[in-house]
């Protein structure tokens, strides 16, 4: 039997206080889907570094079609045949499609790029993608992130690479997309390509993998096991350590008036002395508009921005999730960010426990107590290069001000208290947020919002990235915070989501409302059929 295209045997790599990979081995063959499984902080994006030359292992040996190889650089990687999409995107955004596709491998002759001739082959990349409709001339800093997930698909494809490694690369595709991702990577593999991927969906492992590998606390838990056949218990259990069953928490059946604990029990009494504490009543002297009606804490009115979404109308009652359903383009983000002030609609308006918010103003929103968790953590919520403590406490400083002094002990206190309710892994206040898995920068921007006592949390895909353990956590998060009496307005690619958390959902197809109803009264295919073009407008 040949050997495999790459075999990775007892790597070690050990971080200042943190052991992050202990001894893995991982076995690819040509032509297959090799699926890399693990929870947040196992290992996985630490491996596919080692393996993109990104960073070098401790010990341990890598070979590749049987010889023994150093991937001491990028470059290094790249000629030996290994292209890395990454998660967390890194493109150009000054730069055009076709020279992301083709940076550092530019068509040129005699020191000139041939801009046609670039222009043309990303064009047919694109198509080949299923997706010729994202301009080749287009500035990558203006498409969407499905779109620019596309994009770095395309230049793992222009390298004509001998194995490509997939870092959660359906997180922010529609179902549709998927499957056109899908057919790729079944026409790389019959052409001998060696794909690693990695998701955390286990849906599409049984659907698209070979053989899957494990990871867990830095160590292999399985090797090559099968991917269609294997239990998804028996897969859970390897992750996790544990099983997990009903990773939804049940709905409470109760009136809306009705209040189980409080939110601030999280952190402790609210701090009378601040100013900007959401948790200090409203003066109702300082009203512009009449009451809400009981326990209503947003109404939208005829929200419309135009080219995104048109005349979006509901109402979202303290204690109740309300899921926002809709194909990647149909206006849920786009919503999100308008009501939370960091777009301006071009009509209608948006009450806060019954006062009109200044549109096209953060502040205002943050102030009277709304919380925003957005789709790109890195880019638009969290400070990488500060500690996790800074991120978690940036929203709630006066909380710690006195007399212009900031009182630390009791900030890092705080922010200790939530990486310990979240299992916020490595639990050090002090880690940068760059270091953190793409799972805890979630958690870190979630902690940053109960920290501010925040009434109403907007969440924007809030479990991408998340392993199957942390999203189960996170869910029970999620409906503990309803329950206390907030309000989520959640935003989901993933349907069975959507209707697994939410108590009311909202359908969208192309910016308009297409249904509201119950979720209890949705399920999957209902929804695909209103989403999709041709569906029922109820």
């Amino acid at each position: 039997m040949n050997p495999p295209l790459l075999a990775m045997s007892d790597i070690v790599k050990i971080f200042p206080g943190v052991r992050a990979l202990g001894g893995v081995d991982l076995e690819v063959r040509a032509g297959e889907v090799h699926c890399l499984l693990g929870q947040n902080g196992a290992g996985k994006s630490t491996l596919i570094k080692i393996l993109a030359g990104a960073q070098q292992p401790d010990e341990g040996t890598i070979r590749w079609q049987g010889a023994e190889v150093r991937l001491a650089t990028p470059v290094a990687a790249i000629r030996l045949g290994v292209a890395t999409i990454y998660q967390e995107l890194d493109l150009v955004d000054g730069l055009s499609v076709a020279e992301n596709i083709f940076l550092g491998h530019e068509r040129s002759s005699l020191g000139f790029v041939r801009r046609g001739d670039t222009y043309a082959a990303a064009a047919g990349l694109l198509e080949r993608l299923g997706h010729s409709e994202i301009p080749a001339r287009r500035e990558v800093g203006r498409l969407s992130a499905a779109a620019k997930q596309i994009v770095s698909m395309a230049r793992a494809l222009s390298r004509d690479a001998r194995m490509i490694v997939m870092d959660e690369p359906s997180a922010v595709l529609a179902a549709d997309e998927v499957d056109n991702l899908f057919r790729v990577i079944r026409e790389l593999a019959a052409r001998d390509v060696a794909i690693l991927y990695i998701s955390h969906r286990l849906a599409e492992i049984r659907e698209i993998g070979d053989r899957v590998t494990v990871l867990r606390e830095g160590h292999t838990a399985a090797s090559g096991i099968d991917a269609k056949n294997t239990p998804t218990s028996q897969i859970v259990s390897l992750m996790t350590g544990r099983s997990i069953e009903n990773a939804f928490p049940p709905r409470r059946s109760r009136t809306a008036t009705e209040k189980t604990s409080d939110p601030g029990d999280l952190l402790g009494p609210a701090d009378p002395l601040n100013p900007l504490n959401p948790l200090n009543p409203l003066d109702p002297a300082d009203r512009s508009e009449p009451e809400p009606e009981r326990n209503e804490v947003l109404r939208v009115e005829g929200l419309t921005r135009h080219g995104e979404f048109t005349d979006i109308s509901f109402t979202l009652r303290g204690g109740e999730v309300l899921g926002l359903a809709g194909l990647v383009g149909s206006g849920r983000s786009e919503i999100l960010e308008t009501i939370y002030g960091a777009r301006r609609a071009d009509s209608g308006r948006v009450l806060f426990e019954g006062r009109v918010l200044r549109p096209g103003t953060v502040s205002a929103a943050v102030s009277r107590g709304m919380g925003l968790a957005p789709e790109e953590r890195k880019s638009q919520a969290l400070f990488l290069d500060h500690s996790i403590t800074q991120n978690v406490s940036v929203a709630s400083l006066s909380r710690y001000s006195r007399l212009g002094w900031l009182d630390r002990r009791r900030e890092r206190d705080d922010a200790t208290r939530l990486i310990r309710t979240l299992d916020l892994r490595p639990a050090a206040p002090q880690r940068l947020a760059r270091l953190l898995s793409g799972g805890n920068q979630q958690k870190a921007v979630l902690a940053r919002w109960l920290l501010r006592e925040c009434r109403l949390l907007l969440l924007d895909e809030p479990t991408r990235g998340v392993d199957i353990g942390a999203r189960a956590e996170l869910y029970a998060l999620i409906r503990q915070l309803a329950d206390a009496g907030l309000g989520v307005l959640l935003v989901s690619s993933e349907i069975p989501e959507v209707l697994g958390l939410a108590d009311r959902v909202l359908v969208l197809r192309e910016g308009r409302v297409v249904r509201e109803a119950d979720a209890e009264a949705l399920d999957e295919r209902s929804v695909l059929d209103l989403v999709m073009e041709g569906g029922a407008v109820v």
